[in-house]
C-alpha cells in the first residue's frame, strides 16, 4: 500500500497499482459470461463496420473498369446492410455493457460501505470524516460512472482500432506500416500524459478530501467557532485548503491542455502519409485507386474510436485514482481480527495502563481497575481527568501504550468486531438519527426484533415523545424531527435491544433533564439487570446509585469505593459531592 503525499498525517491509505489491478480482476471475474457476450457482439459489430470502406473501394475500382449499374447498386446495398447490422450489434453490446457496469458499480458501493463500517472509530476520527465522505461519495460515483459508461466505450473503441489497423494491413502492408508509424505522435503524447496523470489525480483527490474535512468541521462546530471568535482562523484554514485544491486542479488541467491538442494534430498525419505514398504507388500501377481510397478512409475512421479511447484516458486516470482511494479502505487498520481467544467471563481488568493520543504525552498514568461482572460502576472527576479516555480503552476503541485492558482474560481491543459488540457497547452523548422509520433506526441493533420488542425498548428508556405513525414514523430532515434528548433516548433503546454484557455510558444522558436522566438510568439498570454498567458522569446522582465509584484526577485513579465509603473518607469525591449539592 502507498499513501497520498498530501492531506492529514492520518489520512486513510491509497491502494497501489497492484492492489487496484487485483481488485479490478476480481470484479471482472464476477461477470465473466456476460463479458464474453459483450466481447463477441463487439467483435461482430467491428467486423460489420469494416465492410463499408472496403465495399466503397470495390465500387470505385468497378466504376473505373466499367461495372454495370446493377453491380454498383448491389455493392451499395451491401454497405447499407452492414451499417444497419453494425448499429444493431453495437446497440446490444452497449446495453449489456451498461448492465454489467451497473452491477459492478453496485458491488463497489456495497463493498465500500462494508469496509467503512468495519473501520475502528479511532481510524475514522484521526483520518477525518471529510476524507471518508469524499471517498464514499465523489470517488465511488467516479468509479461507478467509469464502469457504466467509460469502460464499455473504451473497450468497444479499442476493438474498432485493432480491426481497422488489421484491415489496412490486409489491403497493403506498406501503407499499413506507414499509417501506423504516423500514429507515433499519439504514442509519445499518451505516454507523457500517463506518467504524470496518476500522481496528479491522486493529489487532486487528497486535496478535495481536505477541503471537505475543513468545511465539515467548520459547519459542525459553527456555534463553537462563533462563541470563541475563531471565524478568522477557520476562514484562513479554509482558504489554505482551497488554494491547495486549486493548485492540484490546475496541474491536471495543464496535463489535459497539452494532451488533447497532441491528439487532434496526430489524427491527420497517417492519412497524409498514406495519400503521399499511395499516389505514386497508384501511378506506377502497384495499387488500385480503390485500395488507396479505402486505406485513407480506414485511417480517417480511426479518429472516432481513437477519440473515444484517448479522450477517455483522462476519465480513466481520474477514475483510476478514485478507485485507488476507494480500494485503499481495505488497507486501513482494522479492529481485532479474532484469534485472540474467547473471554471466559465478563470481568474487566485494567492493569497499569498508560495512554497518550497520537504519540503525545500520557493522559492516563498507571491506572489499575477491576470491574466485576454485573457491577454498576460510576467514573467521576473534573473535566480533563481522563474519564472519557478510560471509557474508550474499556470499549476497545483504543489500545493502551503500556499495560493491558482485558475482558475475561482477553485484550478487549483484540476482539473481532462482532465479538466486541456482543461484549461491550459504548454510548456517548453524540447520537445519530438515521434516515428511515423509527423501526429502521431501532433494528440496526437487533435486525430480528419484533414490534413488541421495539416498543418495550422505547418504554425502558422512558420514551414519551409522540410519534405520528408509531414505529412507521419517518425520521430525518425530510420526516419527523427529533430533539437532542429524544435522539439520546433512541440510541439508548438500541442499547437495550443489543443487550451487551457490558454497557459504558459516557455522558449518554447529558441532553436529558436531571430528573429524566436519573429515571432513564434507573430504567436501564432494571432492564440490564445482571449486566455490567460503567457510567462516566458529571451528575453525581449516577455515582450515588452505583455499586462503586472510581474517581479520576489528572489521569490517575485516586479513589475507589462505594458512595458512602468515599463520602466518609472525606477525600476528593466528598469534596465533589458537597460542591454538587450546593
Amino acid at each position: 500500500m502507498t499513501t497520498a503525499a498530501t492531506g492529514t498525517a492520518h489520512q486513510l491509505p491509497v491502494a497501489g497499482v497492484p492492489e487496484v489491478r487485483r481488485a479490478a480482476r476480481g470484479l471482472i471475474r464476477q461477470d465473466r459470461r456476460a463479458l464474453a457476450w459483450v466481447l463477441a457482439l463487439n467483435v461482430l459489430a467491428a467486423a460489420a463496420g469494416l465492410a463499408g470502406p472496403a465495399l466503397l473501394g470495390r465500387i470505385i475500382d468497378g466504376v473505373g473498369s466499367g461495372a454495370t449499374v446493377a453491380t454498383v447498386d448491389r455493392l451499395a446495398g451491401a454497405v447499407v446492410v452492414c451499417a444497419v447490422l453494425q448499429l444493431l450489434l453495437t446497440r446490444q453490446a452497449r446495453y449489456l455493457g451498461h448492465r454489467i457496469g451497473e452491477r459492478t458499480s453496485a458491488r463497489v458501493r456495497e463493498q465500500f460501505v462494508e469496509r467503512a463500517l468495519d473501520l475502528p472509530p479511532t481510524v475514522v476520527e484521526r483520518a477525518g470524516t471529510g476524507d471518508l465522505t469524499a471517498r464514499g461519495t465523489t470517488d465511488v460515483a467516479e468509479v461507478g460512472t467509469t464502469l457504466r459508461d467509460s469502460a464499455p466505450r473504451v473497450f468497444i473503441a479499442a476493438l474498432e482500432v485493432l480491426f481497422i489497423l488489421g484491415a489496412v494491413f490486409v489491403i497493403n502492408p506498406l501503407l499499413g506500416a506507414c499509417g501506423t508509424l504516423g500514429l507515433a505522435g499519439l504514442w509519445f503524447g499518451t505516454r507523457w500524459y500517463l506518467r504524470r496523470a496518476r500522481t496528479a489525480y491522486l493529489a487532486e483527490g487528497a486535496a478535495n478530501s481536505v477541503v471537505a474535512e475543513v468545511l465539515a468541521a467548520t459547519a459542525a462546530g459553527a456555534r463553537t467557532v462563533d462563541a470563541l471568535g475563531l471565524q478568522q482562523r477557520r476562514t484562513e484554514a479554509t482558504e489554505r485548503a482551497i488554494a491547495t485544491a486549486r493548485r492540484a486542479r490546475l496541474r491536471t488541467l495543464f496535463l489535459r491542455s497539452v494532451f488533447f491538442p497532441v491528439i487532434d494534430a496526430s489524427y491527420l498525419v497517417p492519412v497524409a502519409i498514406v495519400l503521399l505514398i499511395g499516389g505514386p504507388l497508384h501511378a506506377h500501377g502497384v495499387l488500385s485507386l480503390g485500395s488507396v481510397v479505402a486505406t485513407a478512409m480506414y485511417l480517417r475512421r480511426l479518429a472516432d474510436p481513437l477519440d473515444v479511447v484517448l479522450l477517455q484516458v483522462e476519465q480513466l486516470q481520474s477514475s483510476g485514482a478514485s478507485f485507488a482511494r476507494v480500494e485503499g479502505i481495505a488497507g486501513a487498520p482494522r479492529a481485532g481480527a479474532g484469534g485472540a481467544g474467547t473471554p471466559v467471563d465478563d470481568r474487566i481488568e485494567v492493569s497499569d495502563v498508560r495512554y497518550g493520543y497520537d504519540g503525545g504525552p500520557d493522559v492516563l498514568h498507571g491506572v489499575e481497575l477491576t470491574v466485576r461482572p454485573g457491577e454498576r460502576l460510576a467514573v467521576v472527576g473534573p473535566s480533563g481527568s481522563g474519564k472519557s479516555t478510560l471509557s474508550r480503552l474499556l470499549a476497545g476503541m483504543d489500545r493502551p501504550r503500556t499495560g493491558r485492558v482485558t475482558v475475561g482474560g482477553v485484550p478487549i481491543a483484540d476482539l473481532d468486531p462482532e465479538a466486541l459488540r456482543r461484549q461491550v457497547v459504548l454510548v456517548t452523548q453524540e447520537h445519530h438519527v438515521f434516515l428511515g422509520t423509527v423501526r429502521d433506526n431501532l433494528r440496526i441493533a437487533a435486525p430480528e426484533a419484533g414490534d413488541g420488542d421495539l416498543l418495550a425498548a422505547l418504554d425502558a428508556v422512558g420514551w414519551t415523545h409522540p410519534l405520528p405513525d408509531g414505529l412507521d414514523t419517518d425520521l430525518g430532515s425530510a420526516g419527523h424531527r427529533l430533539g437532542g434528548a429524544e435522539a439520546q433516548q433512541l440510541a439508548l433503546a438500541r442499547v437495550v435491544l443489543a443487550d451487551p454484557h457490558t454497557l459504558i455510558l459516557d455522558e449518554a444522558t447529558a441532553l436529558l433533564d436531571p430528573t429524566a436522566a436519573r429515571a432513564t438510568e434507573r430504567a436501564l439498570a432494571a432492564v440490564l439487570a445482571g449486566r455490567t454498567v460503567i457510567a462516566v458522569a458529571h451528575r453525581l446522582h449516577t455515582a450515588h446509585d452505583a455499586d462503586r465509584v472510581a474517581v479520576m484526577e489528572g489521569g490517575r485513579l485516586t479513589e475507589l469505593g462505594s458512595h458512602h465509603e468515599l463520602v466518609a473518607a472525606d477525600g476528593p469525591y466528598a469534596a465533589l459531592w458537597r460542591s454538587w449539592q450546593q
